[in-house]
């Protein structure tokens, strides 16, 4: 079972290969959910990473539909990211009436080259998951990364179990909410690819932090920490995974 690791940055993606990750999804942005990495990351990420790297391209948070200049970044983004000779990227559009936007898809799909293509969780939003499921066979999509159309993956397993049956083509991933004391689940059903952050909040190395100002409308937010890869949680999982034996369900 092979294990895609979310990371929003490049010392993340270096920690999740050293802890044996099968392949990253390269994010910025943990707050909007992974919006496109910089080109700086991008560079960095193919010139240090070894395990494959697939980068998302998403120009904004909130939903799904976009607009034409938005449209126009993701193609441009799509066509550099092929360029740099990435094996792969994650994207996803609805309409506004929420089904896969086929025209737009398929501009990006005919950009994309060689590239194996993720329909990320814009997949989780869309009316029909079967419709759509066919659609995606019929684009050359290679996964499609789903919840099951839940706020998490365990939730939803009863689709996830349903797409699996379903498929003629797209790999089907789990995501949202994958962690140690679920895989056991997934595996149980017969996925073959998992997608999880395994990641934690760590604190800032700043000791001097300016009082009354802060960066960001959150007033709640705690701009002196970051989240990253948890390398020991990315180790556990692979274990668990290559012994094909659940971890302990009350860790």
């Amino acid at each position: 079972m092979k294990l895609e690791i979310c990371c929003f940055g490049v010392e993340c993606a270096l920690t999740a290969e050293r802890a044996g990750a099968d392949r990253i999804e390269l994010c910025a942005s943990q707050l909007d959910g992974g919006l496109t990495p910089s080109y700086g990351t991008l560079k960095l990420a193919r010139d240090k990473v070894s395990i494959p790297v697939h980068p998302i391209i998403r120009p904004r948070g909130g939903d799904f539909c976009y607009s034409y200049t938005e449209f126009e970044v993701m193609k441009n983004d799509m066509a550099m990211i092929r360029d740099m000779g990435f094996p792969g990227a994650v994207i996803g559009m609805l309409d506004a009436e929420g089904h896969i936007d086929l025209p737009r898809m398929r501009e990006l799909m005919q950009l994309s080259g060689n590239m194996a293509i993720t329909f990320h969780r814009a997949f989780d939003m869309c009316v029909s998951p079967l419709v759509a499921l066919s659609q995606l066979t019929d684009l050359g999509i290679a996964r499609i990364l789903t919840s099951g159309q839940q706020q998490s993956a365990e939730v939803g397993l009863p689709l996830l179990r349903e797409l699996l049956n379903e498929t003629q083509g797209p790999v089907i991933m789990a995501g949202a909410g994958v962690r140690l004391t679920n895989l056991h689940k997934f595996q149980e059903i017969g996925l073959t690819e998992v997608h999880s952050s395994a990641g934690h909040v760590v604190p800032s190395e700043m000791r001097y932090r300016k009082a009354g100002v802060t960066m960001c409308s959150d007033s709640e937010f705690d701009e002196f920490t970051h989240y990253c890869v948890d390398g020991e949680v990315v180790e556990a999982m692979k274990t668990a995974l290559s012994l094909g034996e659940p971890y302990p369900r009350s860790a």
